[in-house]
């Protein structure tokens, strides 16, 4: 009896890969699981950001995720790597929350960080023009010329614009993130970036 609890105390010990890890967290290893979270819950928690410009929307979007995926985690067969439908999952929520905001025409672009509530568009600003009263004016009008652009999209239009600039991620991860082609993403991209261009036109 001894010598089986060791054995077991070494085999938790031991180091897994991913692959381990998940096989581990089917099996019902809370630990595995965990460590499955920290290793990913930064990367979703950005995209989740990045699609939404809301933290508090970012937030729920996280923790529904990751109950998603603790529910679902054992139909997971590995015919896709973990990061994939993981990120799938993720931009799906983040599309249900597109759509429902579509819906109440509500917008937002700012987040919380570490100095306080900010417009993430605003980053666009040039260096030193805090000190331009005219550029500060500026900067504050195509801040909301970019939101306005960004809410004109529909929610894929959205995701994968957001996906392919804000996050890098090639249009065959964007494809198999939303559940589509390669060709589909590079329209429904084309198509973003056509509306983006037409409503900050006057800002060129």
């Amino acid at each position: 009896m001894y010598q089986a609890a060791e054995t077991v105390s070494t085999t938790l010990a031991a180091p897994l890969d991913e692959a381990g890890l998940i096989r581990a967290a089917q099996n019902g290893d809370q630990d595995a699981f965990e460590r499955l979270v920290r290793e990913y819950d930064q990367s979703v928690l950005r995209i989740a950001v990045n699609i939404l410009r809301s933290s508090d929307e970012a937030r729920d979007v996280y923790q529904e995720a990751f109950l998603k995926v603790y529910r679902n985690l054992n139909s997971f067969r590995f015919d896709c790597s973990f990061h994939t439908w993981l990120y799938r999952i993720v931009t799906n929520i983040c599309l249900d929350h597109l759509r429902r905001r579509k819906v109440r025409k509500e917008e937002s672009t700012a987040v919380e960080t570490s100095d306080g509530v900010v417009d993430r568009i605003a980053q666009v600003r040039e260096e030193g023009a805090h000190s331009d009263p005219e550029r500060q004016t500026w900067n504050k009008e195509l801040s909301g010329g970019i939101a306005r652009a960004l809410a004109s999209l529909t929610p894929r239009e959205r995701t994968v614009f957001e996906l392919r600039h804000y996050e890098g991620l090639r249009l065959r991860a964007i494809g198999d993130m939303i559940g589509t082609t390669e060709e589909a993403a590079k329209n429904c991209l084309f198509r973003a970036t056509q509306k983006m261009r037409m409503s900050l036109e006057t800002f060129v």
